[in-house]
């Protein structure tokens, strides 16, 4: 199946929250070792809506949507070219979702605090903390497509102290000052920086917007 390009002018058609479920279950079952997991596609959406508008605008979507079920194969005996997915069926409605997915962030951005970003919910005995590493390292992982691109944001100092907990809890980016990652099980510490994360993402969409 062709990848169709991304258009911001298609129909508005969120997915139900079956559907993020539905989407969620297959991503995790992909038998690929690099697929994301519902956050971190999610996070990964939206670094193409919060980035310099030109990467989305001009780039075609085939390079780069199938980095969310961690690419595409070649096709041979051992790996059919519809891998990973089971079928052709399956990596369309996939491609679908996506698209739709990412429709449905681009208008939410249009409004900001109507923005809700996907993040992990992390449990400890009774106590629930909000997990944003996932989304991060999907954010993440758009910039590091095009470092170049986002050069200008890191440069930036006031723009830098802000995206200090996106980073930090990413894991860096190419480009942008080291940024050391909370402890792993420090949770009240990930919980802070995650619920800074949007305060980020919206600056460096203000930023490339000027």
């Amino acid at each position: 199946m062709k990848i169709p390009q991304f258009d911001p002018a298609s129909p508005l058609s969120p997915l139900s929250p079956a559907e993020l479920d539905g989407l969620d279950r297959l991503l995790q079952k992909l038998p690929s070792d690099h697929a994301m997991t519902l956050d971190g596609a999610d996070g990964f959406l939206t670094a193409w809506l919060a980035g310099p508008p030109a990467l989305l605008k001009e780039g075609a979507t085939a390079e780069w949507l199938p980095w969310v079920w961690g690419g595409d194969a070649d096709g041979d005996d051992e790996e059919p070219a519809t891998f990973p997915f089971a079928s052709n069926r399956q990596r369309k409605d996939t491609v679908v979702q996506l698209l739709r997915h990412l429709r449905h962030i681009a208008a939410q951005l249009e409004t900001p605090q109507a923005w809700e970003p996907i993040f992990s919910i992390a449990e400890k005995g009774p106590d629930e903390w909000a997990d944003a590493r996932d989304w991060c390292a999907g954010f993440l992982q758009a910039v590091d497509l095009h470092p170049q691109a986002w050069a200008a944001a890191w440069a930036d100092p006031a723009l830098m102290e802000l995206a200090v907990p996106l980073l930090g809890l990413g894991g860096g980016v190419e480009g942008a000052p080291a940024v050391p990652a909370p402890a792993e099980d420090d949770l009240e510490t990930v919980d802070e920086l995650s619920r800074a994360v949007p305060d980020a993402v919206l600056a460096l969409r203000a930023f490339f917007r000027r």
